[in-house]
């Protein structure tokens, strides 16, 4: 099979249906932290605005500019981060992390729908734009913490 092939494959349905779908596009009129990531591989680009209450995060919105596989991970996370701990989003970003360098597990719910993204393991030039937004939503969720108690 050529490469060509399995990147074609990469892309499955289910990739270019959570693609299309990403929850809480946009961006917050009064964020608690925007944090904006670039992947310099590929020029992918998320800016994640969120506001933290309780611990949790209240409100979130982010603005992606990436690929197929950066826009369905930013689906995913967009899809079950409101009401997560700084912790929660820190361990689902590091899960994913193995999960694309190590072949390690799932990250745990309600992020385990990355698990779709799983075959792109094999094509270190995305693991950046895979991961933008749980980078940046990790930073702004620890930055929206850091000021609510400053």
């Amino acid at each position: 099979m050529t490469a060509e092939t399995d990147l074609i494959k990469l892309y499955s349905g289910r990739i270019l249906e959570l693609a299309a779908d990403i929850p809480h596009l946009g961006r917050l009129d009064a964020p608690g932290a925007t944090v904006k990531k670039r992947s310099p591989l590929c020029g992918s680009t998320v800016t994640v605005d969120l506001t933290m209450e309780d611990g949790r995060v209240a409100a979130f919105a982010q603005d992606v500019k990436a690929c197929a596989l950066g826009q369905a991970a930013a689906s995913v996370v967009g899809g079950a981060i409101i009401g997560r701990t700084a912790e929660e989003i820190d361990t689902a970003r590091d899960a994913l992390r193995e999960m694309l360098k190590q072949d390690g597990p799932t990250p745990p719910a309600p992020f385990d729908g990355l698990e779709v993204l799983r075959p792109a393991a094999a094509y270190k030039n995305r693991h950046a734009s895979i991961m933008l937004t749980l980078d940046a939503a990790s930073e702004a969720a620890h930055q929206a913490e850091a000021a609510r108690t400053a």
